[in-house]
């Protein structure tokens, strides 16, 4: 089975990204690392290699310093990592994203893409399903357990009530969610073999994309803070409750 992952370099991890003038992400000149939440699908792909056999790949859109997340997940086990990137590419939104990924998996063939839920760092949760569609396969979502049966991937979605179980043919693409497995720790032979392991770097050229289709779709003119939490109301006397939610409830137009 030959899966490719999609991974994401995310500045900050476990700090506060800073915003630029343009009122993004600045992404350059910055730490950063792997997200966590892909490390997930690193780890899904490398137990269903283990188990049927093949290659995983990692793939990754960013500036040039994206480098480092292919890097973690090749040091996990991953075996080659692709990263594009191209300055054609600066701002770009979640659909300009979907339709770079996509144009470079079809560079190649595949049984599985896996995806986290949604990026640490941008939290639209729209990217993998819309590299499905321009890929032409289904997508299963929100998986809190995958496996490889006869020819089809089956999974446990993950629900407010618990879990359904879908079953979809391959090529397909997944989405995990955190709770899916408990990634490993790349170990001292895993980052020293990362360095000799195969790893490409290509332009929108290089797949088949021009700037024109590349560019950005959206434009960001501001960013606030959320509002503060104001303090909730407190109702002592029990049977003015009820009138007291209904008129909330009215004022909040849900009834």
């Amino acid at each position: 089975m030959n899966v490719i992952v999609l991974v994401k370099f995310i500045p900050n991890p476990e700090g506060t990204p800073k915003l630029g003038e343009d009122f993004r992400l600045v992404r350059q000149g910055v730490e950063g690392g792997l997200d966590p939440g892909d490390e997930h699908g690193v780890e899904a792909a490398l137990q269903l290699t283990e188990q049927t056999g093949g290659e995983v790949t990692v793939l990754s859109m960013g500036p040039e310093p994206a480098v480092g997340a292919i890097r973690r997940a090749l040091s996990m086990g991953a075996h080659r990592g692709v990263l594009i990137t191209d300055g054609a590419l600066k701002g770009a939104d979640a659909l300009v994203t979907a339709r770079v990924l996509a144009a470079a998996i079809k560079r190649q063939e595949f049984d599985l893409v896996l995806a986290g839920v949604e990026s640490t760092d941008g939290y639209t949760g729209t990217l993998p399903m819309t590299v499905a569609e321009l890929l032409g396969v289904p997508s299963a979502t929100f998986a809190r357990h995958i496996e490889h049966r006869d020819g089809a991937i089956r999974i446990e979605r993950q629900t407010e009530m618990g879990y359904d179980v879908v079953e979809c043919p391959l090529p397909a693409l997944v989405t995990l969610t955190a709770g899916a497995n408990d990634p490993r720790y790349p170990t001292l032979k895993g980052i020293m073999q990362a360095k000799q392991k195969p790893s490409e770097t290509l332009s929108l050229a290089d797949i088949g994309l021009s700037a024109e289709v590349a560019g950005a779709t959206q434009e960001v003119t501001g960013v606030e803070p959320v509002a503060a939490k104001e303090a909730g109301e407190i109702v002592e006397d029990p049977a003015e409750a009820p009138a007291r939610v209904t008129d909330f409830l009215a004022r909040a137009k849900v009834i």
